[in-house]
């Protein structure tokens, strides 16, 4: 399980002579086992929150804890340990391995792990029929559709169950039915594994699992609504 504190965050970004702030000043407690949403209009700053949370970009300046560790002051190798055992990633871009099948991307991160080869393809087969794709496992990601791919990406980011799951668009590219599948797995394991979700998303489908809804605008919180999920 993850509890996260972020504490005066501020990320700025130049374009030509502007200056972009994509945080400014941002504060915010995520308790354990929370499944939050984070929306806004595009620049808002939903992103680079998630990016800046794990560890894939440096803050300008602010503080970032995850279960007490300082995030933001992690070496390379502490944090790139960090992210492959305790947190989840699913991007917009996929970042899929196109030479490896959908099963052999799914088992990539178990098998970095150090997972035995029987217990990862056990899991991998798993996940990818809880996520619709039996009879897909061995296609290439060039042989399957955008939604195919996402969830792909969604197999992989959850297989080994990590605390925190950062989720970016996560059903941008899914029909109706598969969306709900896949928020109804998300809803799963966060109530009976403890995994904290944090989801950015324009998506109102999305946003009706949320039991914490936060919404960004030019880089600042305008508005965080603890609310029952439908």
């Amino acid at each position: 399980m993850a509890e996260i504190k972020c504490v005066d965050l501020c990320k700025n970004y130049r374009q030509g002579d502007a200056v972009i702030k994509a945080l400014d000043h941002v504060t915010i407690d995520i308790e354990q086992g929370s499944f939050m949403c984070l929306s806004g209009p595009s620049g808002s700053g939903k992103t680079t929150l998630l990016n800046m949370i794990g560890g894939l970009d440096e803050l300008d300046s602010g503080q970032i804890s995850i279960d007490g560790e300082r995030v933001d002051l992690l070496g390379k190798g502490p944090l790139a340990d960090l992210r492959l055992h305790h947190i989840g990633f699913v991007f917009q871009a996929y970042n899929l391995i196109p030479v490896l099948t959908a099963q052999e991307n799914v088992e990539f991160v178990m098998q970095v792990q150090g997972v035995p080869a029987r217990e990862r393809k056990k899991k991998a087969l798993d996940i990818l029929h809880e996520v619709g794709l039996e009879g897909m496992e061995h296609r290439r990601p060039s042989e399957l559709s955008g939604g195919q791919q996402q969830r792909v990406a969604v197999a992989r980011a959850i297989v080994s169950q990590p605390k925190l799951v950062l989720a970016d668009e996560p059903t941008a590219n899914l029909d109706s039915v598969s969306a709900t599948h896949l928020m109804e797995l998300f809803r799963e394991l966060n109530q009976n594994h403890g995994v904290t979700f944090m989801i950015a998303t324009h998506d109102e489908r999305v946003m009706r699992y949320a039991k914490r809804l936060i919404k960004m605008q030019d880089g600042k919180i305008i508005e965080d609504q603890e609310r029952v999920p439908s």
